[in-house]
């Protein structure tokens, strides 16, 4: 039992004579602390190092036995302490009323030496296993922790490698992403506590949807350059096939979802923003023509972000727009391209965007480069 010398013992009992047996019976194979009340207990056991059992008497005065164990267990420091109940009540009802309170065991008095080191060396083994379980737990815990870091690193590295596919070719700047990114983050934490969107607007679902902002335009790594990079407005027909992004981008993501083999949240709301974020509320977008409700929610929050990116920002075939008079145009798309209520909590909190603008504005290194 050389082992059982680091474990250490409480013994509680308002008796001198008592506490004298117990740690002359103890003290050989463990280390010992005595307490002669209930509170001198309490005091003991949580304090470091705390004691690995609790031989705790029932009949003091004061705090009795039942009323230092409920404390125990109120204390989250010492909640976990194993406690056996020693008593001179034999009865079964006091036995039982011991072992439902939550005692691991209950000795009488007189004691049986050989009863009680059994009983302490049992208490103790069981402790020793419940306590390499909770560390082997926090072990896994703390694996699962980093795999899953890991995994998040991994698919956040994955879309912006993939966005800077459609960023390389086209002449908006990689500021762009970063700003329309910021843009849907303000938007849908603005928008979660609204009745119309808080059952979809979940801490996790504005995570996903952050993440896949970056994705929206991914489809125009289809568009020819003579279309993509044209200086001045498209043609009719080029026209059609820039709006082709949409269902091109889509699809590209559809056909990695399909390669996965499980469900990947994220991959959902990249495709409905590739596909949809060019819809508009009354009806009059693309590629589909969806109106209202019927746009999906992602869509929605990033057609506002990206229509406000692309007022404010400097191309080549136009100037940067203020962003007062890029606000009055969004306000006045109220309800005929834009969702009313993401309008009016974009118009609310106009001062966040301007912030995000501005964190992420392009340098003149950028724009000469487009």
């Amino acid at each position: 039992m050389a082992g059982d010398l680091a474990k250490t013992i409480l013994i509680v009992d308002d008796s001198p004579e008592n506490l004298a047996v117990l740690s002359e019976l103890l003290q050989p194979a463990y280390q010992v602390r005595a307490a002669t009340s209930g509170r001198k207990a309490l005091r003991i056991a949580a304090t470091v190092p705390r004691p690995d059992l609790i031989l705790l008497d029932v009949m003091m005065p004061e705090l009795d036995g039942y009323q230092v164990f409920d404390q125990l267990r109120a204390n989250p420091a010492t909640q976990d302490i194993p406690v056996i109940f020693v008593t001179a009540m034999d009865s079964v009802e006091a036995e039982m009323r011991g072992l439902d309170a939550g005692a691991v065991d209950y000795i009488t008095k007189p004691i049986v030496p050989p009863v009680v080191l059994a009983r302490v060396h049992t208490q103790l083994t069981l402790k020793q296993a419940r306590d390499w379980l909770h560390d082997q737990n926090s072990l896994l815990e703390a694996e699962v922790s980093r795999r899953m870091a890991e995994n998040e690193l991994i698919q956040e590295v994955s879309i912006r490698a993939l966005a800077r596919l459609a960023e390389i070719r086209d002449p908006e700047t990689g500021n762009h992403i970063l700003r329309t990114q910021g843009y849907v983050k303000q938007l849908a934490v603005g928008l979660r506590l609204h009745p119309r969107f808080s059952s979809t607007l979940s801490e996790r679902y504005i995570t996903l949807l952050t993440r896949s902002a970056p994705l929206h335009d991914i489809g125009k790594v289809g568009i020819p350059d003579a279309i993509l990079r044209k200086p001045g407005p498209l043609t009719p027909q080029e026209w059609e096939i820039m709006k082709t992004h949409a269902q091109l981008g889509s699809e590209a993501i559809e056909l990695a979802e399909r390669d996965t083999e499980k469900h990947v949240e994220f991959l959902v709301l990249a495709k409905e923003i590739a596909h949809w974020h060019h819809e508009k509320w009354d009806g009059s977008g693309y590629p589909d023509g969806l109106a209202g409700d019927a746009i999906p929610v992602s869509a929605r929050i990033m057609a506002l972000a990206d229509v406000f990116d692309a007022l404010i920002s400097a191309r080549a075939y136009k100037s940067p727009m203020a962003f007062e008079t890029a606000r009055n145009l969004i306000a006045e798309s109220r309800g005929v391209h834009f969702d009313p209520d993401m309008v009016d909590n974009f118009l609310a909190h106009f001062e966040a965007f301007c912030d995000i603008a501005r964190r992420y504005q392009d340098t003149p290194e950028e724009l000469a480069s487009e």
